[in-house]
């Protein structure tokens, strides 16, 4: 008797998933990019579709074996493992340690310009063995994925889209020709500060004249860094008609690690969904050890430090350096720090190799964050409201920090001429300083007081793209437009040239009459 009803229950549960569950294939950054888009796997495999990720065999962070999706391994180099970056890291701290020069700015793009095209080199040539791979591009397109997500800090992502004929949405701050707003939405330079020349939206003449300056050569920097790869590879396997950049152009949505709260006041598109700030969280309990530590410091509080994935190895004179400023504080200090023991260092201050970095920041003991600047470091002390001490090393974390500064929420230290007074003269500013603090909570006050969360509106434009297959309906055709139908100029040029004709033809005409009335005044005088 009970056998049709366990029956239905069992279709009802086997059928849901099939009905409600979509498929996403994800190509990913390795590094700090795929903290950001590990969020964004996990919520979407919690809502219930499945996620294919792609990775390379030597990936740094992308792990192949995880509860949250399944992994498509390439037996190739990704180009971003870690003793490459490592490498890369370091060469760009020392060229910077040298001094601030117009020389050193151009020795770090040098630098950069050669590692990065190295990195997307690897990325077109792991591509490149995934195209030639006809199992695995079988394997693909009969899985029916509903939609690619990717970094478009690599162009992987939108060939791949663009070669199995799927809606594309991008988890975006940084595209490989600069940052995202760029290469879709208006960016009048008069107002709109180029990202990484550390200017705001209120610019006088010369500072106007430097952003001109970064607008024109910036982009030249990166297409020049990227562009032979991707041509190449778009040239082989979709023809000449195609371009590469314009496939970035066509994703159906970006989704946008940032929001007002950090960017200055710009033009924007339809198809731009604002997500800054989506993987913060309310801070969770603290280890018991770390929690005996926290409460140690009495009511003096807390200082963090970390410097992101990236820089927690610093050279030895700059972290003693920085141990000798923080054993004079009165505050306890947690320090995420790899490699050898500080000579200087204090007995307030505890080194660890890994820190619950949101649940620090959360926590009511904390005082300041010392941060190198990144992105997601900067958006956690927004949304908890901690006042940051900048150390900005490289990529866009001046560029960041100074934002923070402009809105008083920061103070900036400069790596080059960092010394133990000079850093804990910052130190202390910030920490007993109440605007630092004010400020900061001013700012994550706005940030939180908003419709929805972050990560909620992000899912909602992903599971919009699945139900609708994309959503042309929001993307401008204007990239499809050559530069000078874009901006006007042939517009421009008929209407100057029927102005030019229609003077002409007036000067024409009072010439003539003036010529007739010479003529018939010649006449006359000569009749008298």
């Amino acid at each position: 008797m009970h056998s049709p009803v366990l029956f239905l229950i069992a279709l009802v549960i086997f059928t849901l998933p099939g009905a409600h569950g979509g498929k996403v294939l994800v190509f990913p950054l390795d590094g700090s990019h795929w903290v950001n888009m590990r969020v964004l796997i996990e919520e979407i495999h919690l809502r219930g579709h499945s996620v294919s990720v792609v990775r390379a065999s030597d990936s740094w962070y992308i792990k192949e074996m995880s509860p949250y999706y399944t992994s498509i391994t390439i037996d190739a180099t990704g180009g971003q493992h870690k003793e490459f970056v490592s490498l890369l890291v370091s060469r760009l701290l020392r060229i910077q340690r040298e001094g601030a020069s117009v020389w050193t700015r151009y020795s770090i793009d040098m630098e950069l310009k050669d590692g990065f095209s190295q990195i997307h080199k690897n990325i077109c040539e792991m591509v490149i063995q995934m195209f030639e791979d006809q199992r695995l591009m079988q394997s693909l397109r009969n899985a029916k994925y509903d939609l690619v997500l990717a970094d478009p800090g690599a162009g992987g992502g939108a060939v791949l889209a663009h070669y199995l004929g799927l809606p594309l949405i991008f988890n975006a701050r940084w595209t490989l020709h600069g940052e995202a707003h760029m290469a879709i939405a208006p960016s009048p330079p008069s107002y709109v500060p180029y990202p990484v020349a550390e200017l705001t939206d209120n610019m006088n003449f010369p500072h106007r004249v430097r952003n001109m300056f970064f607008y024109i050569l910036r982009p030249l920097l990166y297409k020049s860094t990227v562009s032979s790869h991707y041509t190449a590879l778009c040239q082989r396997y979709f023809g000449p008609e195609v371009d590469y950049f314009q496939l970035f152009q066509a994703a159906d949505i970006w989704l946008m690690r940032v929001d007002f709260v950090f960017e200055f006041p710009r033009p924007t598109m339809p198809n731009v969904v604002y997500m800054g700030g989506f993987q913060c969280k309310p801070a969770k309990p603290l280890p018991e050890d770390l929690e005996e530590f926290v409460q140690s410091s009495g009511e003096h509080g807390i200082i963090i430090m970390s410097l992101g994935t990236l820089f927690s190895e610093l050279p030895h004179d700059l972290a003693d350096e920085i141990a000798a400023a923080f054993a004079q504080l009165s505050q306890k200090v947690i320090w995420r720090h790899a490699g050898d023991k500080p000579a200087t260092l204090g007995n307030n201050t505890r080194l660890v190799t890994w820190m619950p970095q949101n649940d620090l920041l959360g926590h009511p003991k904390i005082r300041a964050f010392v941060a190198h600047g990144g992105t997601n470091g900067v958006y956690e002390a927004i949304y908890h409201g901690v006042p940051i001490v900048g150390l900005p090393l490289i990529f866009d974390q001046p560029d960041n920090l100074n934002r923070m500064t402009v809105k008083g929420a920061a103070k900036i230290v400069d790596i080059v001429t960092l010394d133990r007074n000079i850093f804990l003269q910052a130190l202390q500013e910030v920490i007993y300083e109440p605007s630092y603090r004010l400020n900061m909570q001013r700012l994550s006050r706005l940030h939180r007081d908003q419709p929805m969360k972050p990560l909620d509106r992000a899912l909602f434009w992903i599971e919009f793209v699945m139900r609708h297959k994309g959503a042309a309906h929001l993307r401008t055709e204007s990239y499809k437009m050559p530069w000078y139908v874009y901006h006007s100029v042939d517009v421009i040029g008929v209407l100057l040239a029927a102005m030019l004709f229609i003077l002409l033809m007036i000067l024409f005409v009072i010439r003539y009459l003036c010529c007739r009335v010479w003529v018939c005044c010649k006449r006359k005088v000569k009749h008298e």
